[in-house]
């Protein structure tokens, strides 16, 4: 074998299109991997010209660079990227690596290319995803940030930080420090020590004042995660989202607390103490009355400690935790056997049962004994059943009380309206629904065959 053919075996051989042009940019030689990359044999490509094969809003580039290269003094090379039209039709990104000797054996300049469309694909899609999180970012109103692991540079924050902080994008890349000065001052050790946590690799979420300019009275929830590379913090990245709507809710339901709590307790126990002299004192007419106001006043008493409650709940509630319902179950059942002892309350556990729900579950389920407690007609016969069924937990009371009426419970799943039938009894269930709401969880209410009810909530079972 001579070795112009050797020569032309290991071209073949070669992965990239190898091809000779002559200054006009006509083909006059190309490898086997023509075929492959563009789906032109050798034959079929020698002859084609290759301007005439570039895309038309590639074109000007490379014919400058190619013209620019053969001109040139001393052994020069260029690498240009470029879509090149396929036999059928489609087009090929190549990568071509041009060398400005010309080979006066071959009357031509080599041209090395491969194929790069992947890449190109994988860098437009990138493009586009970076163009999609910007505009996201952009016209999101949470505050999106991102700081160097010490906190001492940003590397990203969005124009929503302006609005909800009262400081300049600006000042804070020109300043990462004058971030704290956002925040009020009673609150500033707090956010430096959350700050430093998050540093030490720990993801955390806390709340905070800010805004200067309107007197630190917005009001931030924020969530910080450490990004870890090779077991050290490279960056932290997070949000920041105005609650501010949020507190001032709480707060006027901690207003609506003290004024149910305070103001009506004491009216009503001044109420009920001469309505108790009344009775002791009064005719048998007026006892009559007396015993209505005191059940009415005892009722309203009751009415607004559920309130407290549920105040409680909606205002100062935990996240969902792991929890014990086993042991749930056995501490607030004896909490009900001791304040009804006439009640017989039935309990059968699996043994221990671990679900996902907030603390005060004890709470509803409590309310549940006490509900069936104070109105069975005759003694009290409640049981509860513990089980778990797939994914979830599941918890049964049944007792002999009256039936519930349907417009007790249906306004807490939308299927009616509140209406003048909804009254202050209810709130009792509606503590209930929103502790399992809360807990992710299910509540359904059904008559039994002797007229009592079942009661299954559903939480979601840990694994």
């Amino acid at each position: 074998m001579e070795d112009s053919e050797r020569l032309a075996t290991l071209l073949d051989l070669a992965q990239d299109k190898i091809v000779l042009v002559d200054e006009s940019g006509t083909y006059k030689y190309a490898n086997a991997a023509v075929e492959r990359i563009l789906g032109y044999t050798s034959e079929e490509f020698v002859g084609l010209n290759a301007f005439e094969q570039i895309h038309p809003r590639d074109i000007e580039t490379v014919r400058e660079r190619f013209g620019r290269l053969i001109v040139a003094e001393g052994d020069t090379t260029d690498t240009v990227e470029y879509r090149h039209r396929a036999k059928d039709g489609s087009w090929v990104w190549l990568e071509s690596r041009m060398l400005n000797r010309k080979d006066t054996a071959l009357d031509g300049y080599v041209v090395s290319s491969r194929d790069i469309s992947d890449r190109k694909e994988a860098e437009a899609a990138h493009r586009e995803t970076k163009q999609r999180l910007q505009e996201l970012a952009a016209n999101a109103k949470d505050v999106l940030w991102m700081f160097t692991a010490d906190w001492e540079d940003v590397l990203f924050v969005n124009d929503a930080y302006e609005d909800v902080y009262g400081q300049s994008v600006e000042r804070i890349e020109e300043d990462s420090a004058g971030f704290l000065d956002a925040i009020h001052p009673d609150d500033r050790e707090a956010a430096s020590e959350v700050m430093a946590r998050v540093s030490a690799g720990e993801a955390i979420e806390t709340e905070y004042r800010v805004h200067p300019g309107r007197d630190y009275r917005r009001w931030v929830w924020v969530q910080a995660q450490p990004i870890i590379e090779d077991g050290e913090v490279a960056r932290i990245v997070g949000f920041s989202r105005d609650i501010t709507d949020r507190r001032r809710r709480e707060r006027q339901l901690r207003v609506m607390d003290n004024l149910l709590r305070h103001n009506l307790r004491n009216d009503l126990n001044v109420i009920i103490g001469h309505a108790e002299l009344a009775r002791e004192e009064g005719c048998p007419a007026v006892v009559d009355d007396m015993d209505t106001i005191l059940e009415t006043g005892t009722d309203l008493l009751t009415t607004a400690e559920k309130e407290r409650k549920i105040v409680e709940t909606l205002v100062d509630m935990e996240s969902p935790q792991h929890l014990d319902l086993q042991e749930v179950v056995r501490e607030t059942v004896e909490m009900a056997r001791s304040a009804f002892p006439e009640a017989d309350i039935d309990v059968e556990t699996p043994g221990t049962v671990t679900a996902i729900a907030l603390p005060e579950v004890r709470r509803a389920l409590y309310e549940l004994l006490e509900n069936a407690a104070k109105h069975a007609e005759e003694t009290p016969e409640i049981s509860v059943r513990l089980r778990t069924v797939g994914q979830e937990v599941e918890l049964v009371v049944v007792d002999n009380a009256p039936e519930i009426p349907d417009y007790e419970f249906e306004p807490l799943f939308g299927a009616a309206e509140l209406s003048d039938l909804f009254h202050g009894t209810g709130l009792g269930l509606w503590l209930v629904y929103w502790i399992v709401d809360l807990s992710d969880g299910t509540l359904q209410f059904e008559p039994t065959e002797d007229g009592g009810n079942r009661v299954t909530v559903r939480l979601p079972r840990a694994d």
